[in-house]
């Protein structure tokens, strides 16, 4: 069990790096937000992964 925490908690960093350059992005970029699209997409997926593995493996 130790190790899903473990997943589980480089899967939360991993998704809170992924929104801290999504926030940025959208700011940054002008009115082509392609690309804060698809890190925040990329970001949320990860987060559901990290739930499905929190919700079920508990």
């Amino acid at each position: 069990m130790n190790n899903i925490d473990q997943i589980r908690a480089a899967l939360n960093v991993v998704f809170l790096i992924g929104a801290l350059a999504s926030f940025i992005l959208y700011f940054a970029l002008g009115d082509d937000k392609s690309w804060f699209f698809y890190v925040c997409g990329a970001a949320l997926c990860i987060k559901m992964i990290e739930f499905v593995l929190r919700f079920f493996l508990r």
